[in-house]
């Protein structure tokens, strides 16, 4: 850290530094909630497993592998046929928001995680 100047401006102390400080002093702090919510046992998501959810044709399969799961036992999970998910999972049929919110609880992940909105240009 940089030098720090104390200030008093109408009898009430201050404390002036950098832009640099002051953003590394933030970021630390930014750093220990992040850190707390770890401890605390939030899941956190591997590098891998962001890139292959950018570039994946189907989440759940991406999400599902993650997990370890078969088809079989996530369809048995969801309470549907082993068929069905695989034909959401082609992205031959998308499934009703029950499915998917049951398919989205037995991955551990929430239901917006499943579905990416597709934004054309002309939605800016």
């Amino acid at each position: 850290m940089g030098d720090i100047q104390r200030l008093i401006i109408d009898g009430k102390a201050y404390v002036l530094l950098s832009e640099e400080d002051y953003q590394d002093l933030v970021d630390g702090m930014e750093a220990d909630v992040i850190a707390a919510r770890i401890a605390a046992g939030e899941e956190t998501w591997p590098h891998e497993l962001i890139v292959e959810l950018i570039n994946t044709d189907s989440r759940i399969r991406t999400y599902r592998n993650y997990r370890g799961l078969t088809a079989s036992e996530l369809a048995a999970s969801a309470g549907i046929s082993q068929p069905y998910l695989s034909e959401i999972e082609a992205g031959k049929k998308t499934g009703s928001v029950d499915v998917l919110a049951r398919i989205a609880k037995a991955l551990r992940v929430d239901l917006d995680d499943l579905v990416v909105e597709a934004v054309g240009d002309d939605h800016q």
